[in-house]
Order: C-alpha cells, then structure tokens, then sequence
C-alpha cells in the first residue's frame, strides 16, 4: 500500500519541478542578457588597447615569443583572480540588500564597526573608493572610443586628422542625450553587445586555430616566468596587464540591477570566455608573423584581427560598443552620487528621473556636464588612446585595492570566516592587488596624475560635507528646544489658523527653526502642525509598512518620520498621500511647506579649519533646496532663514 502511494506522489514532482525551474531559468536568462548589454561594456572594449599597450605603451617589451606568452598567461591569471574569484564569486556575495558597490559595503558595515574605534577607517576607504570611481569615469568614454576610433586608421591611414574630431563629436552627442534618458536606446544595448562579443570570440578563434601554441598560456609557468627573467620589466608591465580587468570593480557596483546569479551566469557562460579567446587571438596573430610583420601589427592588433574588407564595420561595432561602455560608466557615476546623497557626503543636487517605470534611471546635470567637459580636455590634450592608457588604471587599481581592504573586514568581521583559509585568501588579493596599484604608481609621472587628482577632489568634498553636516546637526541638536514643552507652551502664544503647516527638520528630535522663527515674525499657528524628518537608512530600500512613523504630540502637532533608502526617490508628497495617522488627510491646496536656509557665519572657535569651513559654505550656498530635493509644490513652500556657527 506504502509503495503503491508513493509512486504518484514522485509522478507529480517530476511534472511540477521543471514547469517552475523552466520560468525561472527564463527570467535569469532574461536578466543575463540585459547584463551582458548594460554591465560588461568597461571590461568588454579593453582588448581595444590592453594587449597593445603591454608591448608598445610607456615600457614597451620585446616582440617575441615568451613575452606574448607571459603577457597573454599574465592576463589570464589575472581575469581569472581578479573578476573572476574576487570580484564574481566573492565579493558579489557582499551584497547590501541585494546592491553592490563600495558605498553599499560601507553602509553594510556601519552598523557592524559603528561601537568600533577603527570603524571610521572602513568608512573612509569606502568613500576614497568613490573619489576615484570619478576619475575612472572621466577616463573610460575617453580612451574607450578614442580607442574604437583610431580604427579607421587601419582601414585608411589617411583618416588619421579625422579621429580627434569624430571622437569629440561622438563624445558630445553621448553626454547631451543623457538628459532624455537611456530607456528607448538601451533596449539596442543587449543585441549590439551579443554581436560584439560573438565576433571578438570569432576572430580570436580564427588565430588561435592557425598558431595553436598560444593555448600553452594557459600555464602560470610562462608568468612567473617572465617575472624571473624580466624581473622589473615584467613588474612595470603588470600597469598595462591591468587594463584587461579595468571595470572589475563596475560589475560589483552594478550587481544590484540584474542580481548575483545573472551575472555571474553571463560572465562565466559568454563574456569572460569570449574575451579571452581574443586576447589569446591576439597573442597567437603576434607569434604567428615574423619580426617586421609583428612590429607593424602590435600598433593595433585588435583591428588586424579581421579581414580587411572586414575592419571598417569592425571599426563601426567597436565603436558602437564603446559608446555603451561609455554610457554605462557615466549611469553609474549618476547612481554612485545619488548613493553619496542619500547617505549624506555630497549636498542635495537636482536629479532627475528620465523613466516612469525604471527607478534606477536617473539624470543629475552637474555630474553630467562636469563629467563631459573633463573628458573633452582629456581627449584633446593627450590626442591617442596611448597617451591615455598612461593614465588609465591607477583609479581603478586603488579602488579594487580598497575593495580588498572591506573585503577583508566583511570576512573577519561579519562573515566570521575561518581564519586559516581566509587570511591566504586575503593575502593572495592583497599582493595581486597591491602588485598592479605599484605598476601603476609608476605611471603617475605621464598622466596617472589626473585621476589621483580628480579622487583626491571628489574625497575632500565629499569629506567635507560630511563633516560640515554633522556640525551642523550637532549645533542645531544643542539648541533645539523639546519639541514636547514646546507644544504646551505655543498651544496658547499664538493665534490658530485654518490649514496644514509642514516644517521639514534635519533632526527628529527638538524643534526645527523655521518653526520658532514663524511663530516669532507671524505669530500664528496652523490648526494642524507636522513636524516632517526625511530619514535615510543605511539600506538599499525601506518597504512601505516601515515608511511611516507618526507621534501625536497632542493639540493638532504631530512628528512624522518618512524612512527612505539610499537608493530611492524621496517624492514627501507622494508618500503624504499615504500617511492617515495624522488627523486628516493631506490636501496640498490647503498645505504649507515651511524650509529653513541656513547662513553661516565665521565661528571664533571652528570645528573645522577655516579653509575646509569655507569650502562647505560654498557647497550649503550652491545645493539644491529641499523643495527641488523632496519634489514640493513651489507654489506651496515658505523659506525662512538663520544663521549658524561651525
């Protein structure tokens, strides 16, 4: 009877299980897809000038073949240690709620180190990281199509007075559209990526089937050997090996927009085996041609890869990927400063969201312009994507170096791994890491300069707020009367009128002064008083039933607390449609948003040295007001101001 029962039960399994695993698979594959088009642009365009570059770049090696192999096996192991251990497999497990990114490992870990003495340091590298993100983001759209560009001189060496211009030209187009949102375009991206990364594969697999060799690579042997025989030649070299990983980091920051398992499933399954059958095409072209032939083609190998009547539409999907490349970086430069915003390092700037449906599409027009104009000056001042790639790396190899710094206080300190497998592990990622930021180091002198300087910016003001702010908050807490005696006391010092008044406060504690200056220069009160806190957690997403807090504070007053997180619009009157705990609901023709502007004024005892006190001034006179911020009615918005000391 037992086995007669259970034979059906084990029927109905089988037919259940694969309807479900199959829609599952599809959405996965869906999101794969879209990550192949959206995620893997950085890394995808580097055998544009990676492998170019080890040979012909600030410190060029000879053109033979244990050199091809050394470098060919050094950018192997390196794809394989660096994206694809470190980066995929296990950081992309140091996920906040499903994002990624350094900001988002930071906010992770405040909660952790908050009662830490040493807490401020992973705080601090997390925020470095994002200085350097910035200048990574200038540099990419500018070598990535110069590089694309500098193609049609293998097609017609006399297009050569042509790549400046055509670059510039594309480069302005790509950052003036960024206003009208990339939904529409971005739906080209997936496809035009599939194409690019099948054709790439292609052509490198044409190479390695005529010189076959190439695949010996694929032992460490021909790396450490080229390190015990080059010694420091080889080091310098790893500056250049690095451009093949450039966007590593990229893939974890964009984790949260397809999730862990898609991406990983499109960088083992397609991107990562796609890249390396070209850059080992690469390889195998050099090694297969004599001296003179090698010399010529190491100029632009990735070109010489197609037949000739092939190289110009080469050129155009190259192109065409680097464009996307490009366009991803600059989203994500939008998407790391709306994090810095919401977390409070970077002032309220005006962000605008280019798609209904799409939270995460977003335009902020000074990040935009900022970010256009320096591309511009790098591209007409260093002329050739060589020159650049002199520049190229150090952002990217400091912020993959810090990224093991918080990779390593995750796996001590949440993740409370064994220490007997994770310090070899910790110590592998920090000599491959440091190894390649030394490289780099090196470079520095011809052009690493630039985003070591746009970093060291972006750190100091984004420090600076953040310090400036805290002052602020601390000053307005220790004189911010209880907003309880408060109540009591104003109840009967001042007429009531007809209407809803909301004071928006820093704090949600004590009494916000655009309230006490109203009640002093009007002498009125509302019939109905909110006292409105925008608070943002240190998570991605706050879910709707722990949005709203609301304290009836008696007499028509009441607190109220929206909870929001670091990656969500904060739209207050959208959300006070939501709010019923307040007496009444929210009718925004009979509603008062009352701001207060802050002045501030020379301290005789600053907190922060004068210089730094005035750099925040500056920063407090030029955000963007709470109205634009928290989306206002402008009609319905009352400012009042004070002045302050830090």
């Amino acid at each position: 009877m037992s086995e007669s029962t259970s034979q059906p039960k084990r029927k109905r399994n089988r037919v259940i299980q694969p309807h479900g695993s199959r829609q599952e698979g599809s959405a996965v594959a869906k999101l794969a897809a879209g990550a192949i088009g959206i995620v893997f642009g950085d890394i995808g365009t580097s055998p544009l000038y990676a492998f170019r570059e080890t040979f012909v770049g600030a410190h060029p090696l000879e053109l033979d073949k244990l050199h091809v192999l050394g470098v060919v096996s050094l950018i192997f192991w390196s794809m394989t240690l660096v994206v694809a251990i470190q980066y995929v497999t296990i950081l992309m497990r140091a996920d906040n709620k499903g994002q990624g990114g350094s900001l988002a490992v930071v906010a992770l870990l405040s909660g952790a180190l908050r009662r830490s003495k040493f807490g401020w340091v992973a705080i601090l590298l997390g925020v470095f990281a994002t200085s350097l993100f910035y200048g990574d983001s200038m540099i990419t759209p500018a070598i990535s199509v110069l590089s694309a560009v500098e193609g049609l001189t293998v097609v017609n060496s006399g297009l050569q007075p042509m790549v400046i211009p055509i670059a510039v030209g594309l480069l302005v187009f790509l950052f003036v559209i960024q206003s009208r949102g990339t939904a529409k375009i971005g739906a080209l991206f997936a496809p035009v990526m599939f194409v690019y990364f099948t054709v790439i594969a292609i052509l490198g697999l044409t190479q390695i089937f005529q010189t076959p060799e190439i695949l010996l690579a694929l032992n460490p042997w021909y790396a450490l050997q080229f390190f015990l025989i080059d010694g420091f030649k080889a080091f310098l070299a790893l500056g250049s090996v690095v451009l093949a990983v450039t966007g590593s980091a990229a893939l974890f920051a964009d984790m949260g927009h397809f999730g862990r398992k898609p991406m990983r499933i499109a960088w083992f399954g397609f991107v990562m085996p796609a890249l390396l059958c070209n850059y080992f095409g690469q390889g195998a072209m050099i090694i297969g041609m004599d001296e003179a032939g090698a010399a010529a083609a190491i100029q632009n190998p990735f070109f010489l890869l197609a037949p000739e009547m092939l190289r110009l539409p080469l050129v155009i999907l190259a192109t065409m990927a680097t464009f996307i490349a490009s366009q991803a970086v600059i989203s994500g430069a939008f998407s790391v400063t709306h994090q810095a915003i919401q977390l409070g390092f970077i002032p309220r700037l005006t962000v605008k969201h280019t798609s209904a449906s799409e939270a995460g599409q977003i335009y902020i027009p000074v990040i935009n312009w900022t970010i256009m104009i320096a591309v511009l000056i790098l591209v007409l001042t260093f002329q050739s994507s060589s020159s650049l790639a002199s520049a190229y790396g150090i952002a990217v190899t400091g912020a993959m170096l810090i990224d093991t710094c918080l990779l390593a206080v995750l796996v001590f300190t949440l993740w409370k791994w064994k220490w007997w497998y994770a310090v070899p592990l910790i110590a592998l990622f920090f000599v491959v890491d440091g190894a390649y930021f030394a490289a780099n180091l090196t470079k520095v002198p011809q052009g690493g300069w630039f985003p070591l300087m746009v970093g060291g910016i972006a750190f100091l003001l984004l420090t600076t707020w953040a310090k400036g702010r805290k002052i602020m908050r601390e000053n307005m807490a220790e004189a911010a009367m209880p907003i309880e005696i408060f109540t009591k006391s104003a109840k009967n010092s001042a007429a009531r009128v007809p209407g809803t008044a909301i004071f928006m406060a820093s704090n949600s504690v004590g009494v916000p002064s655009a309230l006490l200056h109203n009640i002093k220069h009007n002498k009125v009160i509302h019939e109905r008083v909110v006292v409105l806190t925008v608070n943002i957690k240190d998570v991605p997403y706050v879910e709707f039933e722990h949005r709203i807090e609301v304290r009836d504070l008696g007499d028509g007053f009441y607190r109220l607390i929206l909870n929001y997180g670091f990656m969500q619009e904060t739209d207050v009157p959208a959300a006070l449609k939501k709010v019923k705990q307040c007496g009444m609901d929210f009718d925004m023709m009979t509603t008062s948003f009352f701001l207060s502007r802050q002045t501030l004024l020379p301290s005789e005892k600053p907190k922060m040295m004068i210089w730094r006190e005035k750099i925040f001034a500056w920063m407090l006179r030029n955000a963007a007001t709470a109205m634009e911020f928290f989306k206002l009615p402008s009609n319905r918005v009352v400012e009042l101001g004070s002045q302050m000391e830090i």
